[in-house]
C-alpha cells in the first residue's frame, strides 16, 4: 500500500499512514498517489447516507492502509458532538445567482468549534496522526506540528491538538494581518503543549520560512536527538486534505435529499481559496466519481490565481494586499502543486521545474496543452474591496442570510458569471461565520462600527436578528497566553525552543 510519492519524485513510495506522518516530502514536494480516482464513491445510495458514512467511505478510498476500524474510530471521534450542526456541514438555499436561475445554496462548513471550514479537516487529523505509529517504535517519537496560518487554519489546528499526547503543535501568523477575533482566538488557546507566534511579515513569507524549517537537516538531526520529528497542519499535509473531500460529497447529498437535483445531474462548486487546498479537494471528491460540473476559484484583491488560471503564467512578484479577508491574501498557492501533478498527467519532471522556478525566479508558465486540460476543469474570477462589501449586502438585501467577507468574493463571482453549461444547481463554499469579522460585516451593511470588535458583534447581533457564537463572543473575557513575535529569521530557534518543552 506504498501509494504515495513526492509531486517532484516517484522515488520512495509511501503508505498514507507515513505521508500524513511526515507532512511534506524531503524534496519540498507534496504527497499525492497515483491510485486517485481507481475507486469510486457509489452515488445510488447517498441520499442516504450521514456525513459520517460519507466520511468513512471517503477516508477508506484515499487511506487504503487505515483499518475500517481505524477509520470508523476517527469519524466518530471528529464528528459526533463535535459541530453545532446535525448535518456538519449543512447546505442553506438562497436566490439564484446569474441570469439563468440555476439553483443556488451555501455549503456552510463553520459549524466547528472554531467557526470556520479548517475545522472539519482538523478535527480529524489529529485523530488519523495518532494512528500513524508503527511496530517499529515510531510510535514513542514525539511529533511537533508546525503551521504557518492566514487566519483560521492556526485556531483550527490549535484545538484539534490541543494536549493531544504525544504531539507538540506550534502555529505562526502574520501580526496584525489577522482579524481581531482570529488573533485572539489563538493567543487565548490553552493547553500544554501548545505554543503561538506572531511574524513580522505576511502570510507567505511565514510560510516559505516553514517550509525551510521542513527542509533543514541540522535541525531536523538535532530534534531526532530529542526524539522530535516535524511534520504540518497546514493542507500541504494530505491528511488535513483528505478529509475536506467529504463535505463535497455531503452538499451533492443534501441537494438529492432536498429534491433539487436527480442523481448523476452535474453541480458546479464556487470555493474563496487562496492556498487552493479547499478547491483542491472538490478536484479530489470529482476525481472519485462526484459529478462535478465546474469548479470556480474566487479570489479576493490578491488575485494570483486569477491570472494563473487566466493566463497560464503564475507571478507571485506582485504587490501584496492586506484585505477584509485575510484567510485568502495569500500569493503562494501550495496546493496548486498537487493540481499540476494530477493534470500533467503525473510528470514529475515538469512540476519539479515550475516549483524550481517559482523559487528562483518568482513565476513560471504552463505549457499551452496544461493550460487548456486546466481551464476545462476550473474556473475563475476575483472581487476588489468594494465588490466584497457590496457582495455582502446584496446577499443580506436579497436572502436575508448573512456572509463573511471571504464567502461574500465568491457570492459576487458566482453573481457574475452563468452557470456551466449542464449544471443542475450552484453550490458556494461559506468559509467561515460571519461573526469572526464583525467590522467588514457591519460597515458592508452600513451600520455604525465601533472600533472594538465585540461590540461591532453586539451592533450586528442587534441590526440583524442573528446571533453570534458562543466561542466567539467569549473571547473577550479570556486571558492572552500566547504574546511571543519573532521575525523571518527567528522562526527555527523558536520551533526548536517549543519542541523542548514536549513531554
Amino acid at each position: 500500500m506504498r501509494t504515495y510519492h513526492s509531486t517532484r519524485s516517484n522515488e520512495a513510495p509511501l503508505t498514507a499512514k507515513e505521508a500524513i506522518r511526515r507532512g511534506i516530502a524531503p524534496d519540498g514536494g507534496l504527497y499525492v498517489s497515483d491510485a486517485l480516482g481507481t475507486v469510486q464513491i457509489p452515488l445510488v445510495d447517498l441520499s442516504e447516507m450521514s456525513y459520517l458514512d460519507l466520511a468513512r467511505e471517503v477516508l477508506r478510498a484515499l487511506l487504503p492502509d487505515f483499518s475500517p476500524a481505524e477509520i470508523d474510530a476517527c469519524a466518530s471521534e471528529a464528528y459526533e458532538k463535535t459541530f453545532a450542526s446535525a448535518e456538519v456541514t449543512p447546505v442553506v438555499d438562497i436566490a439564484p445567482m446569474g441570469s439563468d436561475g440555476t439553483p443556488a445554496s451555501v455549503l456552510e462548513l463553520w459549524h466547528g468549534p472554531t467557526s470556520a471550514f479548517k475545522d472539519v479537516a482538523l478535527q480529524m487529523l489529529p485523530r488519523l496522526m495518532a494512528r500513524t505509529g508503527s511496530n517499529d517504535g515510531a510510535e514513542d517519537e514525539k511529533i511537533m506540528i508546525v503551521t504557518a496560518t492566514s487566519g483560521d487554519t492556526g485556531k483550527a489546528a490549535l484545538a484539534g491538538f490541543a494536549d493531544a499526547p504525544g504531539v507538540g503543535i506550534t502555529v505562526f501568523y502574520p501580526e496584525g494581518k489577522v482579524s481581531r477575533v482570529q488573533e485572539l482566538q489563538m493567543s487565548t488557546q490553552e493547553g500544554a503543549n501548545v505554543a503561538v507566534c506572531g511574524v513580522r511579515g505576511n502570510f507567505d513569507d511565514a510560510q516559505t520560512a516553514v517550509k525551510q524549517i521542513f527542509a533543514d537537516r541540522e535541525l531536523a538531526e538535532r530534534l531526532c536527538a530529542q526524539g522530535v520529528m516535524l511534520s504540518s497542519a497546514n493542507s500541504i499535509n494530505v491528511g488535513r486534505l483528505v478529509p475536506q473531500v467529504v463535505y463535497y460529497f455531503a452538499a451533492y447529498a443534501q441537494l438529492l435529499r432536498a429534491g433539487t437535483i436527480t442523481c448523476g445531474d452535474e453541480v458546479e462548486f464556487c470555493v474563496p481559496t487562496g492556498n487552493f487546498g479547499d478547491i483542491l479537494a472538490g478536484y479530489y471528491a470529482k476525481r472519485l466519481g462526484l459529478p462535478v460540473a465546474r469548479l470556480i476559484v474566487a479570489s479576493d484583491a490578491n488575485n494570483v490565481l486569477f491570472d494563473f488560471l487566466t493566463t497560464g503564467t503564475y507571478n507571485r512578484k506582485r504587490p501584496f494586499f492586506t484585505t477584509t479577508s485575510p484567510s485568502m491574501d495569500i500569493l503562494v498557492s501550495s496546493n496548486l502543486e498537487r493540481m499540476l501533478y494530477y493534470l500533467s498527467d503525473g510528470d514529475v519532471e515538469l512540476v519539479s521545474q515550475l516549483m524550481g522556478e517559482l523559487a528562483d525566479e518568482g513565476s513560471y508558465t504552463l505549457p499551452d496543452e496544461l493550460l487548456s486540460k486546466i481551464q476545462e476543469v476550473f474556473a475563475c474570477g476575483w472581487a476588489d474591496e468594494d465588490e466584497v462589501a457590496r457582495a455582502i449586502k446584496a446577499c443580506w438585501d436579497e436572502n436575508g442570510y448573512l456572509i463573511d467577507p471571504h464567502t461574500a468574493c465568491g457570492y459576487h463571482v458566482l453573481s457574475q458569471m452563468p452557470a456551466a453549461p449542464g449544471s443542475k444547481a450552484r453550490i458556494l463554499l461559506s468559509t467561515a461565520n460571519p461573526y469572526k469579522f464583525p467590522r467588514a460585516v457591519a460597515g458592508a451593511l452600513g451600520l455604525f462600527c465601533p472600533p472594538d470588535d465585540f461590540a461591532c458583534m453586539q451592533v450586528l447581533e442587534k441590526a440583524t436578528g442573528t446571533c453570534a457564537p458562543t466561542q466567539l463572543a467569549a473571547l473577550q473575557d479570556k486571558p492572552v497566553l500566547h504574546t511571543d513575535v519573532v521575525d523571518i529569521d527567528g522562526m527555527a530557534s523558536f520551533v526548536e525552543q517549543a519542541a523542548g518543552g514536549l513531554k
